[in-house]
C-alpha cells in the first residue's frame, strides 16, 4: 500500500507530532507525507494530488465507518487501485471546492469537529489499526 497524506499545516505541536511519529514508525506500508502553508495551499495542495491514486477526502460530512469497514475499503483500494490512496485534510477552513471535486470518497471521524491537526493524528491511529486488522492482529478487537 502507497499512502500520501496531503495536508494544509505543519504539525508543530510536540504531543501531537510525537504520537503521529509512533504511529508511522508502526505503520508496514509506504507513508508519503505533504505539507502545504501559505494563502497558496489549497492550490498547491490541488496540484499535488497524484492523478493515479484514490482520493479521500476528510471531511465533515463525509461517510463515517468502523473500523472494520475502514479497513475492507483499503484492502478494496489495494487490490483494485495498485494499492495507492491520497488523503485530504484541509486545514481551519476545510477543503476548497476544487479539491473536494478531485475525491472518490469523503470519510469522516463522526459529526464533531476535530482540530486538523489532530485528525492528521487519528487517521495515523485508523491506518494502523486497519493495517492490523488486515493482518488478523489482535491490536484491533471490536465487536
Amino acid at each position: 500500500m502507497h499512502i500520501t497524506l496531503a495536508v494544509i499545516g505543519k504539525l508543530k505541536d510536540k504531543e501531537l507530532k510525537s504520537l503521529y511519529e509512533e504511529y508511522k514508525k508502526r505503520l508496514e506500508w509506504k507513508l508519503n507525507l505533504q505539507e502545504f502553508e501559505g494563502k497558496d495551499a489549497s492550490s498547491l495542495l490541488l496540484n499535488a494530488l497524484p492523478s493515479s491514486s484514490y482520493i479521500i477526502a476528510l471531511d465533515e460530512k463525509g461517510e463515517n465507518f468502523k473500523s472494520e469497514e475502514f479497513s475492507h475499503l483499503l484492502n478494496e483500494i489495494q487490490l483494485h487501485h495498485q494499492g495507492k490512496v491520497t488523503f485530504i485534510i484541509g486545514g481551519a477552513d476545510g477543503l476548497s471546492k476544487d479539491i473536494t471535486n478531485k475525491a472518490h470518497k469523503f470519510l469522516s471521524f463522526g459529526r464533531m469537529t476535530w482540530p486538523h491537526l489532530l485528525v492528521r493524528v487519528m487517521l495515523m491511529e485508523q491506518l494502523y489499526r486497519a493495517q492490523q486488522i488486515l493482518k488478523g492482529h489482535p491490536y484491533h478487537r471490536g465487536h
